[in-house]
């Protein structure tokens, strides 16, 4: 006979019991608990995110309002407690925004627009500000003034996690020595370091990519670094776009037929896609088949008329997406970018036509920067003589870039004009990179792996909607045609490369045996003088003619691609 529990007390619970006690989650409450998923990880990844969220924000406002972004950056880190201060020249927050911006996730203007922007989910800057609630329990202290306004808004903020709603501790009005902008403090648990994940590094990268910027950064130590801006004019703001067909999918397809304002079907397809005009759009309607026509009321469509209008979509070719919603950095203002902040002997910047992954546009750049640390490189001067050349300074101090050379390149990966620090290896970039054959241009690669080389290579993805990995938009998700795109660039700039290796070669080679040549001259003249007992005159005579084939040499090898 089977042994019954000596617990006989234990019941189990019946389904009303387990129905009460259901609840609804907060999106607050959710990433409080899953702080990780928003780069909230670690104490130092924590610091280097919120700097990130915060300059982000400051650098949309700006160009928004079309004022050249001047950023001053604190960080103070002190008994495992950081404070950071984010100041900007921007337009400033309308005061009855800004506990809903600093308190408040998912709340924003971007995640509906289709144009490109640093931000998308509405996420970020409220993010930083509950990490540090969570962990040292204190608000976000924001000051903002308008252009106009005699005096700034002063507010602490923190978020109300069950309800996803600001809690204002403190609200006034307050004297501020900026004409227009926006300051915001916070305290959290974090942990300033140094290396290719920390504050500077993540300045720095943004100063090579938003080459019109101007970055002051103070660090914990009292150090002050200039990241100064090379352009003075900000790029052209990017165009909001209608959705393109070929990227709606049948639930959405159907939301939209059920909100729309048009009054028959034509009539939606022309006005709330893009590239669709009315033949496009009597052709979709041909290939749906009946009973829909070009008069039929979009919201009284079924579920299955709107699959087959879905598929309709999918089968009728349509123009590629515009591309004036994204603007890409452009090759001067990159080349400016790497010049400004990385020491090289050899840069080249290319960017690719824009492209298309499910409807929605982007635009790949690429940028290499090629140096030999300890080892300058050979120019010819213009009197024909060989020289070793000095390598280009770079502005600021911050930890140079340039890997060594007996290591893997640093790369150097952006999208939207933001550097992404981690999570690298499960980027399409980081795989882009890795799949292309690089032997081929002269570098040594093993399989599966990065070359080595002296150098720094940038990517950079602008897209309407950037297909990242996770909520923390540290790696772009690896879709065939992103992938292909990043290496046709990559392609195209490791030609020139492979042109300069090969002639920094040929100098090399040169200018050892010329080396070799002039450091004997003195020793053979002097050498012929005792063998043929020449006279003083004629010695000068044969000095003269072997300083004539050196200098016929020089000029010959010159004259030489």
């Amino acid at each position: 006979m089977a042994q019954i529990s000596s617990d006989k007390q234990t019941r189990v619970p019946t389904a009303i019991e387990l129905a009460s006690r259901q609840r609804e989650i907060s999106v607050s409450e959710f990433f409080l608990k899953n702080r990780h998923l928003l780069g909230f990880d670690t104490p130092a990844k924590a610091l280097v995110t919120a700097v990130k969220e915060a300059v982000d924000n400051a650098l949309d406002a700006c160009e928004e309002a079309g004022v050249l972004p001047e950023i001053v950056v604190h960080v103070r880190d002190r008994l495992g407690k950081a404070r950071v201060v984010v100041e900007d020249n921007g337009p400033g927050i309308v005061e009855s925004q800004i506990a809903r911006i600093f308190g408040k996730l998912l709340y924003g203007s971007k995640f509906h627009k289709l144009s490109q922007s640093r931000g998308q989910q509405g996420m970020g800057i409220s993010a930083a500000g509950m990490y540090g609630q969570l962990t040292v329990g204190k608000p976000l202290h924001i000051i903002s003034r308008t252009e106009g306004d005699e005096l700034a808004s002063e507010l602490y903020v923190s978020i109300d996690t069950a309800n996803n709603r600001p809690d204002i501790h403190k609200k006034r009005r307050v004297e501020w020595d900026c004409p227009h902008g926006t300051r915001v403090e916070m305290e959290m648990e974090g942990h300033h370091q140094t290396g290719p994940h920390s504050v500077e590094v993540y300045l720095k990268q943004t100063a090579i990519a938003n080459p019109h910027v101007s970055i002051t950064y103070v660090d914990p130590h009292g150090k002050e670094t200039q990241f100064l801006r090379c352009a003075d004019t900000l790029p052209p703001r990017p165009k909001e776009i209608k959705p393109h067909p070929h990227s709606v999918e049948l639930g959405r397809l159907i939301q939209m037929l059920s909100n729309t304002t048009s009054r028959s079907l034509m009539r939606f397809l022309v006005d709330e896609f893009s590239c669709v005009g009315k033949k496009t759009a009597i052709e979709i309607i041909k290939r749906a088949g009946k009973p829909l026509t070009d008069r039929s009321y979009p919201a009284h469509i079924a579920h299955a008329q709107a699959a087959a209008l879905h598929r309709a979509i999918q089968k009728t070719r349509v123009l590629a997406p515009r591309t004036d919603c994204i603007v890409p950095i452009g090759e001067p203002q990159l080349l400016e970018g790497l010049r400004k902040e990385l020491a090289a002997d050899f840069y080249t910047t290319a960017t690719r036509p824009a492209a298309a992954y499910r409807g929605n546009p982007f635009q790949v750049e690429v940028g290499m920067a090629f140096g030999r640390p300890g080892e300058p490189d050979i120019e010819v001067d213009a009197g024909g003589h060989m020289r070793r050349k000095q390598k280009a300074q770079h502005a600021s101090t911050v930890e140079q870039l340039i890997a060594p050379k007996d290591e893997p390149v640093r790369l150097l990966r952006f999208a939207n004009r933001t550097p992404l620090l981690y999570q690298q290896s499960s980027c399409a970039i980081t795989k882009a990179v890795i799949q292309t054959n690089w032997r081929t241009y002269g570098l040594h690669q093993t399989k599966g792996s990065l070359p080595i080389a002296p150098m720094a290579i940038l990517v950079h993805v602008a897209s309407v909607w950037i297909p990242y990995t996770s909520e923390s938009k540290e790696a772009i998700e690896p879709y065939p045609e992103i992938l292909k795109e990043i290496k046709l660039g990559l392609q195209q700039c490791a030609r020139r490369l492979a042109h300069y290796l090969r002639r920094e070669l040929h100098l090399r080679q040169e200018y050892d045996r010329r080396a070799h040549i002039e450091r004997y001259l003195p020793h053979i003249g002097a050498a012929l003088q005792d063998i043929l007992a020449l006279s003083d005159d004629e010695r000068d005579s044969t000095v003269n003619m072997l300083d004539d084939v050196l200098h016929t040499s020089r000029t010959t090898r010159r004259s030489k691609p």
